[in-house]
């Protein structure tokens, strides 16, 4: 039951997270919103819906090693798992321009979730600091596209509102009850093999809420078009560590498991450093360093499994 539970709640995360976006989209676009400002804002929040909601569905179930985990182990696994995958398949491309500021940006970004990480407790203040960040964020890259790309014509809207609403509407509902199936299993299989919920949740959760990312890396790898697998890698990172852990500490503040602050949180800058280091190598991600990613991930899951 509790494996049918987990199951269920990936696949109603991920078809949640894609009505949601499809929705907002639809909606965003009838509303005359340009399709920059719908990327940066609508999809980016649409597409980090499945681990906001989980988070916030663990930090409420008293669950903080998959609250924190969750936000931790996806960004780990979206470097070394998904960037690794998409760069296998085929080397992606890193634009110069688009990494000087969301390198950037990441950077800093790595930098404030971890000192709000370390400090022990995910408290309000530093919840909103993060969420500021991610504003700034969007502001600047907004300002940015615009000003190199000019005025943008909107699009025509190709959905009436009701039915964009509708589909808003229907995938929330579905990323909820997805993310509270996904807690109740994960958290029911680690206190059945006595794995501590910390674990599975930067494992087992932290993969599952990525799979979206996880499936446009591959596709973009597939279709040669590396540098789309390497923005959403980035951007998502970004989201994860200012909107999910921001809102979530503002919301429901928690105290840190010291497993997270004492190893993980250092695995994802040490993560985030090497995604650096592959990216300026030429500006791109050979399938050499890919394997090397992922040599990496599966190492540091073997040792939290040993630990477990």
């Amino acid at each position: 039951m509790l494996y049918l539970l987990l199951v269920l709640g990936f696949v109603l995360l991920v078809a949640g997270g894609d009505l949601l976006v499809r929705g907002a989209v639809a909606l965003a676009t009838r509303l005359g919103v340009s399709p920059l400002l719908v990327g940066l804002t609508v999809v980016g929040f649409g597409t980090s819906t499945p681990e906001l909601v989980t988070s916030l569905q663990a930090a409420f179930a008293g669950a903080p090693g998959i609250a924190v985990g969750n936000v931790v182990g996806s960004n780990i696994a979206n470097i070394l798992l998904i960037l690794g995958v998409a760069a296998l398949i085929y080397p992606v491309a890193v634009g110069r321009a688009a990494f000087r500021r969301d390198g950037t940006a990441l950077v800093l970004a790595t930098l404030a979730g971890g000192v709000v990480i370390l400090s022990g407790n995910l408290a309000r203040p530093g919840g909103a600091l993060l969420v500021v960040g991610l504003i700034a964020y969007i502001v600047l890259a907004y300002r940015l596209e615009r000003a190199a790309d000019g005025p943008q014509d909107v699009p025509e809207a190709t959905m009436a509102t009701a039915p964009a609403l509708g589909l808003s509407a229907v995938g929330i509902v579905l990323t909820i009850l997805g993310a509270r199936f996904l807690v109740q299993g994960a958290t029911g299989i680690a206190t059945d093999f006595g794995v501590s919920e910390t674990v599975i949740g930067l494992t087992v959760v932290a993969v599952g809420t990525s799979l979206p990312e996880l499936v446009t890396a591959m596709v973009a790898g597939l279709k040669r078009q590396g540098d789309i697998a390497f923005g959403n890698v980035v951007g998502s990172n970004i989201y994860n560590i200012l909107g999910i852990l921001g809102v979530t500490a503002l919301i429901r503040p928690i105290e840190v498991p010291a497993q997270i602050a004492g190893l993980d949180v250092w695995v994802m800058g040490a993560s985030t450093l090497a995604l650096l280091a592959v990216a300026i190598t030429g500006w791109r991600v050979s399938r050499g360093e890919g394997a090397v990613l992922i040599a990496a991930y599966l190492a540091y899951v073997g040792w939290l499994a040993l630990g477990a």
